[in-house]
């Protein structure tokens, strides 16, 4: 099948990397997709060798007047081109494409109840036709995680790749990767780690400014990493002993990707609103966690998303490994559910065959 996949980026990189995971798993699927981007620029870095069976657009407007693939996705709520939904609607419907709406990533309640709900469209370019919403999610009523590449490298096979690259911590200390926004909870967070020696790997962004302005504490010391491609940021993960992450789609990856803890720092919004979302997830990750434990890492998620929640702490030393079998846990529990583009697939595959099933009368 030939696969639209239209992506807006709005800031950061989360939107492009996601879509980018997405299309590539699709053509490793044997599919076709067309990527329509209206910024590419990451991509040089993030995918400089491409991928079989994607084709990257510039999203321009007017777009191209080319025909729709059979599924057209547009991701995260980009409006799709007025022009290619009048040409969507011209088609018999046996033939209109399946049209989704790839949504955000969330744990909350209403993404069970809103996966897969059909949205009639009765106005507009597009009137006739049907969109189709897609969640992503953590639980088998949701449309799952994208799983590709997250048995890529092994951990010990991640920390020689890091140790090549002159990455790699030294016997006696823990390797952090920190790729967060600015954060006023960075010093605390820094204090926490200070208990031993820690190695921070930073890669581009914000938080390293605000970090070269900060006195580290003693038995601290950082190295910056270059923008990565997709395969290679999944190995940064793989072979930190913390993932200190950002936004949704290195969220994802330093759970699948790695059995280590992570600590993650939601997209900021007016108000704590991101904070609904925070404690959606956690109430997911840490249950049947030891009681000790959970409280001490929701503490931590909670101090470095909002100042409201007093100094952050972290798990002391003896309960690391704790932390890290009951991530670990989380993360067999993920890769054990049907990934988002399985999922995909088969949601497509229904769609396309209940449109072409004789109607009764």
């Amino acid at each position: 099948m030939l696969w639209d996949v239209f992506c807006r980026v709005i800031d950061n990189f989360g939107d492009v990397g996601v879509c980018w995971r997405l299309a590539t798993e699709l053509g490793r699927r044997g599919q076709a997709v067309r990527l329509w981007i209206d910024d590419a620029a990451a991509l040089a870095w993030m995918a400089p060798a491409g991928a079989p069976g994607v084709q990257v657009l510039d999203w321009t407007e007017p777009a191209p007047d080319l025909p729709p693939g059979q599924v057209v996705i547009e991701a995260f709520g980009c409006t799709l081109p007025p022009a290619l939904l009048a040409r969507m609607a011209g088609l018999p419907t046996a033939q209109a494409p399946v049209w989704i709406n790839l949504e955000y990533l969330s744990a909350e309640a209403y993404v069970a109840r809103s996966h897969g709900l059909r949205s009639p469209q009765f106005s507009g370019p597009g009137a006739g036709l049907r969109k189709w919403f897609y969640y992503p999610g953590f639980t088998p009523d949701s449309g799952g995680l994208l799983h590709a590449g997250a048995d890529r490298s092994a951990r010990a096979d991640a920390q020689a790749w890091a140790q090549a690259r002159g990455w790699g911590s030294q016997a006696d200390e823990r390797a952090v990767t920190l790729f967060c926004y600015p954060n006023p909870a960075l010093p605390a967070l820094l204090a926490a780690l200070a208990d031993r020696p820690t190695l921070l790997r930073v890669p581009p962004g914000p938080v390293r400014s605000q970090l070269a302005s900060l006195a580290l504490p003693p038995g601290l010391r950082w190295v910056e990493t270059p923008y990565l491609p997709q395969a290679d940021f999944d190995r940064l993960l793989a072979g930190a002993d913390l993932n200190i992450v950002r936004g949704e789609d290195s969220f994802v990856r330093a759970q699948l990707c790695s059995g280590q803890p992570l600590l993650w720092q939601a997209y900021p919004q007016q108000d704590d609103a991101h904070l609904a979302k925070l404690t959606a997830f956690l109430d997911r990750y840490l249950a049947g966690w030891p009681a000790a434990l959970s409280a001490t890492v929701r503490q931590a998620f909670l101090a470095f998303n909002s100042d409201a929640f007093g100094p952050l702490r972290l798990p002391d030393a003896g309960r690391w490994p704790d932390w890290a079998a009951a991530h670990g846990q989380w993360r067999q529990q993920l890769l054990a559910q049907p990934g988002l583009c399985e999922q995909l697939l088969r949601f497509v595959t229904d769609q396309q065959a209940a449109a072409s099933a004789p109607k009764p009368g």
